[in-house]
């Protein structure tokens, strides 16, 4: 079966409710670079997953790295999402993902790839724990 490796408009959490929803009721985990929130929710249509990105201003006052790092961990979770995709349609069910860069330098894309296939595998696991 051929994965698809995108990151649509639709698969972009940008929903105001859904983000407070998020971090109000969902939990988090701290895997370093990076806090990820993470909920349960229902999703309009056969979308499974959505996803956010931030990254804080107090340690890149520049918008160009904030935008960078933001660009990183989308790309890394666009090439990755897709074993996470996968349990989720299985178990049926739709989940809310909010990546929160929390590091001081600035990364390069090998190590947000590794910490982003680690941060997906921790939440693969606590969903087969809930179930």
């Amino acid at each position: 079966m051929a994965h698809n490796f995108t990151l649509g408009k639709n698969e972009r959490l940008k929903s105001r409710k859904l983000i407070d929803f998020l971090f109000q009721q969902g939990k988090y985990i701290n895997i370093y670079p990076y806090k990820v929130y993470y909920a349960k929710t229902v999703l309009p249509e056969c979308l499974v997953l959505q996803a956010g990105v931030s990254a804080g201003k107090r340690y890149f006052k520049h918008a160009v790295d904030r935008n960078r790092i933001k660009r990183l961990t989308r790309e890394a979770y666009r090439l990755k999402k897709n074993s996470l995709q996968q349990l989720l349609k299985e178990k049926n069910l739709q989940l809310l993902i909010f990546f929160i860069y929390t590091g001081k330098t600035l990364p390069v894309f090998a190590e947000v790839s590794e910490k982003m296939e680690v941060v997906l595998n921790k939440i693969a696991e606590q969903i087969v724990q809930q179930s």
